[in-house]
């Protein structure tokens, strides 16, 4: 992606199921678990750079003994730091004798992250502070262990204000307006009002002294109730893991299965990540192993390890997010891996009628790194397609008998698919410098090219996974490319044109920050419709006062003036640098609806593409996204 943009996070939970001795006479360590943790976040490091987290029960500890653990970073490379950090602690237990290897029990006792259950984050974050104490996991402390609750998650809310208004309705003073505090407050309230009501059961009978009370009321909590208590209200996209100090685990995701979560388990342990293939190469699983959290679920590991999955929410149409196919998740699954080359696949018929079929003087390449998938999927379509051509070419001669070596030379040789790799990229943008011109300086160096694989009578299509914010192809790519002299060049996106903010876990919150709808509004004024824009912005205003479920999306009506065509000329003149050694033509070419849902025929979340959103709240989001932008307003949609 030319355009960095930042998304959702990672999460990953490990529930180990037997004995830490078990592990450690199988596999030579009583740190198998923790181990695991590393390495199913280091496969999932691409979901979140800003600051990683880990957390850690340990069951069954000695009352007056810490059992529960925490450790947060925001530095770089967070998450090396944080495990080299705890393992410090390791190393200094085992130098003074306290933890010796063949006794797995010291390993617990000494070792704060030698527990049954772990939980890590990977964090991009969308909202909130970017400080230490916004890293997940939260952790929320009480002296009963049922009223304990370490939570990491993958999400966004869209009606915070709402659910802190019914904290406040409730008699609670929230202080901070991010979604996951008030999400960790909402499952914290219900949580302390089932141990309340438990606790008045047995203490109004006098059945039980205080410490059996304790044991009972873990014994009769209900985790999977009070997570469907504490998200009946929850309007957006979440994938949620934590665990409450009874050693009670769980797992929860939205009914409309906006953000991934996957898990599978065995004799050995129950294991969640917002991605399948780390889980299958972290635990040398079968794909047929793993499988997805049902949109609306709650899986629940009790302390026991007794298992449970129970439907927390009605699920709703599905709405999983296309952009983790496009584009966020790793391509080294399976179906990610022949999604984006079915991506690139549908770009060909496109490019073929921009280049007049002339494959003879074009040369096809990609915006590195994670184009590379869809420019194979592109460039084995084009290579299939001329093949047929051919083939066809010769059967029609073969019928005259005129199939001659000139023939076959120009039919065969001379009008191939040619595919460089004309672009790398060279350095990451450091932004030390403050000077305005001179970051942009700098950004313009961000990719090199490759000399002498294009000549002036080429023209040059690179395939690019999406185009956001166009930034970066002005000030950098198309610099770049056209010092190799291309006469045009084309830029291919997987994505269709990005039209609407998002507010499931993407940082895409202001409208005014997207090149189309830069250049829709340009189009309106060229075309005299810029009353248009009042039209929306007065309807938008009118849905402020509407029940949620009654909101519509208003914003449509400016792109409906214009085709995509015209919309992807105009966007191809904003992003044209002035170059005095380049003046060759720029084109745009964007993924089609139609072609990008054939390709993701499961992940059909693309209100980002086409305004239709999954939730209520998401009409509100765009509503509040297009009066800011008509007002002036700096700031997040929500």
């Amino acid at each position: 992606m030319s355009d960095p943009i930042t998304h959702e996070c990672g999460v990953a939970m490990i529930r180990m199921t037997q004995p830490l001795a078990y592990y450690k006479e199988k596999y030579g360590t009583s740190l198998w678990g923790f181990n695991k943790l590393f390495l199913l976040m280091e496969k999932q490091h691409n979901r979140g750079q800003d600051g990683a987290g880990i957390g850690c029960i340990k069951l069954n500890v000695q009352a007056g003994l810490p059992y529960m653990f925490r450790e947060r970073s925001i530095k770089v490379n967070a998450l090396t730091r944080i495990f080299q950090k705890v393992l410090k602690g390791y190393e200094y237990h085992s130098k003074i004798g306290n933890i010796q290897d063949d006794h797995p029990s010291t390993i617990k006792h000494y070792f704060d992250y030698g527990g049954e259950i772990l939980i890590g984050h990977l964090r991009y974050g969308t909202s909130g502070g970017y400080g230490e104490s916004s890293c997940h996991p939260f952790f929320r402390k009480n002296n009963w262990p049922t009223k304990n609750l370490m939570l990491a998650g993958n999400f966004n809310i869209t009606n915070t204000p709402e659910l802190n208004d019914r904290l406040i309705s409730m008699g609670q003073h929230p202080i901070f307006d991010t979604d996951t505090q008030t999400i960790l407050e909402e499952i914290g309230f219900d949580l302390d009002q089932e141990h309340d009501r438990l606790y008045r059961v047995y203490r109004e009978f006098d059945r039980q002294r205080g410490i059996e009370v304790a044991g009972a009321i873990s014994r009769e909590l209900d985790l999977a109730n009070v997570l469907m208590r504490a998200s009946k209200m929850w309007d957006g996209g979440y994938a949620l893991t934590g665990f409450i100090g009874n050693g009670d685990a769980f797992a929860i995701r939205d009914p409309w299965g906006i953000r991934p979560l996957y898990f599978f388990m065995d004799g050995e342990v129950v294991a969640y990540a917002s991605e399948r293939a780390p889980l299958m190469t972290v635990f040398n699983k079968k794909i047929e192993d793993i499988q997805e959290v049902i949109p609306g679920e709650v899986h629940v590991i009790r302390a026991n390890g007794e298992f449970t999955r129970k439907q927390l929410r009605e699920p709703k149409q599905r709405a999983s997010c296309s952009f983790e196919r496009i584009y966020f998740s790793r391509g080294n699954d399976h179906d990610i891996y022949l999604e984006r080359k079915s991506l690139g696949a549908a770009l060909a018929q496109p490019i073929l009628k921009s280049i007049n079929h002339d494959l003879k003087n074009s040369v096809f390449s990609f915006i590195p790194n994670t184009a590379e998938l869809a420019f194979k999927g592109m460039i084995q379509e084009l290579r299939r397609i001329r093949r047929e051509e051919v083939k066809n070419a010769i059967l029609e001669k073969a019928k005259s008998g005129e199939i001659t070596d000139s023939f076959l030379d120009e039919v065969i040789m001379d009008n191939w698919p040619r595919s460089e790799k004309v672009a790398n990229k060279d350095i990451k943008l450091r932004t030390f410098i403050s000077q305005e011109d001179n970051r942009q300086e700098l950004a313009s160096h961000v990719y090199d090219i490759t000399y002498g694989t294009v000549e002036e009578k080429d023209t040059l299509i690179c395939v690019d996974d999406s185009i956001v914010r166009g930034t970066t192809l002005r000030q950098s790519v198309i610099n770049i490319l056209a010092r190799l002299n291309p006469r045009k060049i084309i830029i291919a996106s997987t994505a269709p044109q990005i039209r609407y903010p998002d507010c499931y876990g993407i940082d895409m919150s202001r409208i005014d920050k997207f090149i189309a709808f830069e250049a829709t509004v340009l189009l309106l004024h060229e075309h005299g419709e810029e009353d248009l824009l009042q039209k929306v912005y007065d309807e938008c205003k009118d849905q402020q006062n509407m029940p949620v479920e009654m909101l519509s999306n208003r914003v449509k009506q400016i792109y409906e003036v214009f085709t995509p065509e015209q919309i992807s000329a105009k966007i191809a003149a904003l992003v044209k640098p002035e170059l005095s050694y380049w003046d060759g033509e720029l084109e745009i070419i964007y993924q089609s609806i139609e072609a990008l849902r054939a390709s993701l025929p499961a992940h059909v979340g693309d209100w980002y593409f086409t305004g239709d959103y999954p939730t209520p709240g998401g009409y509100r989001v765009l509503n509040n996204a297009f009066i800011n932008y008509f007002e002036h307003k700096l700031g997040r949609s929500y």
